[in-house]
């Protein structure tokens, strides 16, 4: 029988196999691309454009080096990648994974690495910089909830808790076309690298 196709051919050409992802498969064109164009909230926010998983990350990344001032140029970056599997398998609301169970989970572990280790970064993130991407990616989840996706404020706190509200002050949701989205993702990107040196 034949075996089913587990590759998807990306714009730069490259074939990246989803089950057994290398990291010479991976450029950060691609990763930047499809993350400008991955809606998060599954599409259902307000405005023009949707809010996609590039300008996200780029407001984890910020929000993580406001939580860890003096954090090193790699685990910003690491916040930065921390959503980068989904420019190939999309982005999934948090019932959905649930339902979906560890396969998705096992996919974007794999990709994650991959991506990781083509960057210049350890397969793994030690347990503390998760934690902190983590609490990060709550904050930024709850901007999203009460400026964009239509929850109360008593709503959003209830799933992603309640912030300080120094760590968000000044910061705001933007929704723009994906292309300026792509491109300051892939700008922070090569930003972060340089400072790695």
């Amino acid at each position: 029988m034949k075996q089913p196709r587990a590759w998807q051919k990306m714009l730069s050409g490259r074939r990246l196999d989803l089950l057994d992802p290398t990291p010479v498969d991976i450029e950060i064109g691609d990763i930047a691309h499809g993350l400008a164009f991955v809606a998060r909230w599954n599409g259902q926010t307000e405005g023009d454009y949707a809010y996609s998983v590039a300008e996200h990350s780029l407001l984890v990344e910020r929000l993580y080096t406001r939580l860890t001032p003096g954090a090193p140029a790699k685990w910003k970056l690491a916040a930065l990648l921390h959503d980068a599997p989904e420019y190939v398998i999309g982005d999934m609301i948090s019932p959905v994974k649930a339902a979906v169970g560890p396969g998705y989970d096992e996919l974007d572990k794999r990709l994650a690495a991959a991506i990781h280790i083509r960057f210049g970064l350890p397969a793994a993130i030690p347990a503390q910089v998760k934690r902190q991407i983590k609490k990060a990616d709550r904050i930024s989840a709850w901007m999203e909830a009460t400026q964009i996706a239509g929850f109360s404020q008593q709503e959003a706190d209830k799933f992603f808790g309640h912030p300080d509200p120094a760590l968000i002050d000044g910061l705001s949701i933007l929704l723009r076309p994906p292309m300026e989205a792509r491109a300051e993702y892939t700008a922070r990107h090569s930003a972060l690298l340089d400072d790695m040196g």
